[in-house]
């Protein structure tokens, strides 16, 4: 997984004119947390763009190519896993200063059936109204409603063409916040178990112990 974030330190470090915020950028990034082989799109109108615009580095946001771009109207569903699970602190959008620049992003989280139609019906976990920008939109979330996200799916229903513009344009998106490996707590409830192995002589007493241990105030902790 390191090789990502040392791919994004020798972008910025190269051809670009960048490099002088490279570091404080890329403090909190997620980008070598995330799933790239299961990033899919709803409306896209090349298969794997959104994937493509999700891989660039931060070095290369400024890049306009490769670019989602959505199909047969205006509406975009961009689904992100990652590879543990993370508490996100914020969104990061580049898409440009037109009509074809999304209006509102709709955040919703941990769940894998995210269609149009689920999009419409469910209530975001945050909402978002975005700039008509070229500028990275910055879009930091309600930590507490995002502390254990493992996907996610972003929701562009509109764009700034308010129905004149049918195509929805997207350069970058990146994420910033901190990653937790899945199963880091089973694997000390196992620990747990079997440092004492006497707590299974009498049924129940292995599961008062676990639960203790759960919460830091457990025996040998």
């Amino acid at each position: 997984m390191s090789h990502h974030c040392q791919d994004e330190h020798v972008h910025g470090h190269g051809e670009h004119d960048h490099s002088d915020d490279i570091t404080p950028a890329l403090q909190h990034s997620l980008y070598q947390h995330i799933h790239f082989d299961e990033v899919t799109a709803l409306n896209e109108a090349r298969h794997g763009a959104a994937r493509d615009v999700v891989k660039k580095t931060w070095a290369e946001r400024l890049q306009i190519e490769p670019e989602l771009e959505s199909d047969v109207d205006e509406q975009l569903i961009v689904n992100v896993p990652f590879t543990g699970q993370v508490k996100l602190h914020s969104i990061l959008l580049r898409t440009s200063d037109s009509l074809s620049a999304p209006k509102t992003l709709r955040v919703i989280i941990n769940r894998d059936d995210v269609d149009f139609g689920v999009a419409e019906e469910t209530s975001p976990t945050q909402e978002f109204e975005l700039s008509r920008t070229a500028e990275v939109q910055e879009l930091p979330v309600r930590r507490a409603r995002f502390n254990a996200v493992r996907r996610l799916a972003l929701f562009f229903p509109d764009n700034f063409g308010d129905g004149d513009e049918d195509v929805t344009r997207i350069s970058y998106i990146g994420f910033k916040g901190e990653w937790m490996a899945l199963g880091r707590a089973p694997a000390n409830i196992i620990y747990e178990a079997a440092a004492n192995p006497s707590d299974h002589a009498i049924k129940g007493t292995s599961v008062n112990q676990m639960g203790s241990g759960i919460g830091g105030r457990g025996p040998g902790v």
